[in-house]
């Protein structure tokens, strides 16, 4: 015979389903990539559609409103999704960084397709394949450095990271 052996130092886990506090983190970063192309493609669209009626200021305006209202949305979604998981927040901001890069950017395809057809795409893919970033980088009117770009993509990623955090943290009524 043996002696008694003393049980665990821990206290076993009951069984059953276990409820999921930490949130999906992953499932969230993937909700954020599908939102923000789909707003980052609707603002596209909407500029093809207007953009022979904006100035410079409402246009600049136009940009900065659409680049902190997809970081709002999709730091909305991200946050409640992903809960607490601060690689969530952080992928918040960057989606919403390129998401608003892509939807100033992707403009200027859409519009010369509207324009110009198949063929203006390509004479622009065979021209200048990275044109419409440079064109979201450089200033129109002096050949400068338009800083509105970068500043729309600090807006987007602060917004997105900074609306993940609020929802994320929310405590949950019973």
């Amino acid at each position: 015979m043996y002696p008694a052996q003393p049980g665990p130092p821990f206290q076993a886990p009951p069984f059953g389903q276990q409820p999921n506090r930490g949130g999906n983190p992953v499932g969230a970063v993937f909700l954020g990539l599908l939102v923000s192309f789909v707003v980052s493609l609707l603002y596209s669209g909407l500029l093809v559609v207007i953009v022979e009626h904006l100035t410079s200021a409402t246009s600049t305006t136009l940009y900065l409103a659409y680049a902190l209202l997809s970081g709002a949305i999709v730091g909305a979604l991200i946050g409640k999704v992903g809960h607490r998981s601060n690689g969530a927040r952080i992928c918040a901001a960057v989606i919403a960084a390129l998401g608003a890069f892509f939807g100033g950017a992707n403009f200027l395809p859409m519009y010369i397709a509207k324009e110009r057809g198949f063929f203006g795409i390509r004479d622009m893919l065979e021209y200048d394949p990275f044109f419409p970033a440079k064109a979201w980088w450089t200033d129109g009117t002096h050949g400068g450095v338009d800083w509105t770009s970068p500043l729309a993509l600090v807006l987007a990623a602060a917004a997105a990271w900074g609306i993940a955090y609020l929802v994320g943290n929310k405590r949950r009524q019973a």
